[in-house]
């Protein structure tokens, strides 16, 4: 087990966007530099998960989601605990590498087959939603579909993204948000085909870099020659 590759949608996307950034990370722990994470989005996260949470208990759907979504939240809410925490969410294990994620919330549309499962996420952005922001997820939510199905979930290869962004405050702090779901069909066999290519990049030989004009590899680079 400690000689499996642990891989995520997160590190995958870094894959899909920079192959060198994604190899020096992966192989040699050096990751791109950053500044300090800033905490209110995670606390964001906390207080959406609440809110929907209350909906779970009374078996229905949020206002801000309903007639927008297809299906009903997960109900059991043990079961989207585990989900939710990185060491007990989704994971498949192949013969030489492990995808694990942890899902923000799912929903379930039980039709005369049998039931089947979306993924669904919430992002907190400081701006509107554009026509293109949810191709930075493509990669993650075909990860939780392809995750779902491996668990014996059946999923309906599509998922959903809950957009939250601040328009106006009012007094008290009381801060109005607006909140747009927006659907995302999704490939798990894609999920897959990328999961083998980021194991298969690692198993050989430093990668030359994807972009020429990333600065990242730059950094890397010059890192690794004082290490």
């Amino acid at each position: 087990m400690d000689d499996l590759l642990r891989l995520s949608p997160s590190s995958l996307n870094l894959f899909l966007e920079c192959q060198r950034c994604f190899w020096l990370q992966i192989r040699e722990g050096l990751k791109r530099p950053s500044g300090p994470f800033p905490s209110l989005p995670g606390g964001m996260d906390a207080v959406i998960k609440a809110y929907f949470d209350t909906y779970r208990k009374i078996d229905a759907l949020p206002p801000e989601i309903k007639g927008k979504v297809e299906g009903e939240l997960v109900r059991d809410q043990r079961l989207l605990d585990r989900w939710r925490n990185w060491r007990t969410g989704l994971s498949f294990q192949d013969t030489d590498a492990i995808l694990f994620g942890a899902l923000d919330d799912c929903l379930v549309l039980k039709t005369d087959e049998g039931d089947f499962y979306s993924p669904l996420d919430y992002k907190t952005r400081g701006w509107p939603r554009k026509d293109d922001s949810t191709s930075y997820y493509q990669y993650q939510m075909d990860a939780y579909t392809f995750l779902l199905e491996k668990n014996g979930f059946p999923a309906r290869k599509k998922a959903f993204v809950v957009f939250f962004h601040p328009v106006a405050m009012r007094e008290g702090g009381v801060t109005q948000f607006e909140i747009s779901p927006v659907e995302i069909e999704t490939d798990p066999e894609r999920a897959y085909k990328e999961f083998r290519a980021a194991v298969a990049l690692l198993q050989n030989p430093k990668p030359p870099a994807k972009h020429s004009d990333c600065q990242f590899c730059g950094y890397g680079e010059h890192v690794h020659e004082y290490m």
